[in-house]
């Protein structure tokens, strides 16, 4: 017989059944044990990731160590392989910045000099004029034409001797990082003589017969033309950019096919010294004050000061090479300071062993090899804890978390957070497949926090060619992901801290 079942007794039965079924569940012993809630346990550590976890997530391949003390009691919050090596890129800035105040001082200038070699007559130098340079990482064409203008209200209209230019008082290096391509300005020659950071303002336009070009040392108020770099556009594609030193001078080719309609890029001198004494010469010759053309000497004769131009103090300095990760004003900081301690050194090698000596025994710092001030060379090194101890020492020495910028908070989507209640200053440093933070982090509950954060993808960045080294694929995508896994990694210190 075929029992008929009505819905309202098909719903009852289902029911039912539920009712009966849950009461089964709850009789039987569940198969893992669920630990107690502690008293006064914090349950946010409960739900918090593992750094396992986060760099997983990240999806970074390649290595992630970090190190994150509290600032006023030194004691550790979290580390994840904090004694391994890493390419610190551009933050070994902040370790720069701390061997430069803790070795010359916050007021320190650098000063650039105009000398007389034979007395002024008349207005007649009876000898030489030379342009002395002192390492000044910012001077600037406008600062040239500051010293013109002292030396036209000295009264000096003719030069008999020569025009003399010297860069001595620091070691010439052609190029900072000699595994970067020729064109990139981030990597120009480093001389005790320097103007615009030693890059010249390249412009071109198409027009009817071709491109118009101009190669200058442009400032905020002049743009006198440059003859010791010159330009060729090249009919072809690829390479976009070459470079031959020829009879002294930086002779530049670009691909037309790379060009468009017009556009402007700096690229970078090699010869500092030359490029400094045409500028100045062609402003003097604005106010009517006739020189020859610049020769190098490296020793400067003695002389009658005519005109002085002096920086900013470092600390002001600092903080621009800090905010703008100027690779020039790191390492004429940098050899500056082993100048002062050592002498002067014989190479920007030579002085970056320095800096790492001074790490060492200063700082107590055991896993530090620094092939440069800038950190532009990957074959620097320095872990993750060394670094956040150099900052925890350096700042209660003489306050550099004042130098340092603020750095974006990021969600899980990488965008930045405004008024994220984390408040970060840091110092980042980007190279291709590696991407490093190190600084300080106020928490919400007021603990400051001192921090390291290394990631590098060392065997995707080793396969680069040299013409891969400019934009990589993939490159840009990785650092973002880098990013992203820092602010959760700070994320997760400030629970650690509260908790």
């Amino acid at each position: 017989m075929t029992q008929r079942l009505s819905r309202r007794g098909f719903l009852s039965t289902a029911l039912a059944a539920g009712a009966f079924a849950a009461t089964s569940a709850r009789a039987e012993a569940p198969l893992t044990s669920l630990r107690p809630v502690g008293r006064g346990e914090d349950l946010r550590l409960r739900n918090l990731k593992t750094p396992e976890e986060l760099i997983s997530a990240s999806g970074l391949h390649g290595i992630v160590g970090f190190s994150a003390f509290n600032l006023a009691t030194g004691a550790v919050i979290d580390e994840h392989d904090p004694e391994v090596g890493m390419p610190p890129a551009s933050v070994a800035k902040a370790l720069t910045a701390s061997y430069a105040l803790d070795t010359l001082g916050p007021a320190h200038l650098f000063t650039t000099q105009v000398l007389a070699t034979g007395g002024i007559t008349n207005g007649v130098v009876a000898g030489d004029l030379v342009l002395l340079g002192g390492g000044d990482p910012t001077l600037d064409t406008d600062g040239l034409a500051e010293l013109v203008d002292q030396l036209a209200q000295a009264g000096v209209t003719t030069v008999t001797g020569r025009f003399l230019v010297c860069g001595s008082a620091l070691p010439f290096t052609r190029t900072i990082d000699v595994e970067q391509p020729e064109h990139l300005g981030y990597s120009p020659s480093v001389s005790g003589l320097n103007l615009n950071f030693n890059r010249v303002h390249f412009e071109w336009k198409r027009g009817g017969s071709g491109y118009e070009i101009s190669m200058d040392a442009r400032s905020a108020s002049l743009r006198p033309a440059v003859h010791v770099a010159s330009m060729g556009v090249v009919s072809r594609s690829m390479p976009v950019y070459t470079y031959s030193d020829s009879d002294g001078r930086d002779e530049w080719t670009v691909a037309s096919g790379a060009l468009g309609n017009g556009g402007a890029r700096w690229l970078p001198v090699r010869k500092p010294e030359i490029y400094a004494g045409e500028v100045f010469q062609a402003i003097a010759g604005g106010k009517g004050i006739k020189l020859s053309a610049p020769q190098i000497v490296e020793t400067a004769p003695e002389g009658e000061v005519v005109a002085r131009h002096d920086s900013a103090p470092l600390q002001t300095v600092l903080r621009e090479m800090l905010k703008y990760s100027t690779n020039l004003t790191a390492e004429c900081v940098g050899l500056a300071s082993t100048a002062a301690r050592d002498g002067r050194p014989l190479s920007l090698r030579q002085s970056a062993e320095a800096m790492s000596n001074w790490a060492r025994t200063d700082l107590g710092l055991s896993h530090v090899a620094m092939v440069d001030h800038s950190g532009l060379g990957a074959d620097s090194r320095i872990a993750a804890r060394d670094m956040a101890r150099a900052l925890l020492e350096v700042n209660r020495r003489l306050g550099l978390k004042p130098l340092l910028k603020k750095f974006p908070m990021r969600d899980a989507q990488r965008r930045m957070v405004e008024n994220h209640p984390i408040k970060v200053h840091a110092k980042t440093g980007t190279l291709n497949f590696v991407s490093g933070l190190a600084g300080f982090a106020d928490l919400p509950d007021g603990t400051e926090l001192v921090f390291a954060i290394f990631c590098g993808d060392l065997d995707r960045r080793d396969k680069l060619t040299l013409a891969e080294r400019e934009k990589p694929d993939g490159a840009s995508y990785w650092n973002a992901r880098a990013k992203g896994l820092q602010s959760s990694l700070i994320e997760r210190w400030a629970v650690l801290s509260a908790s």
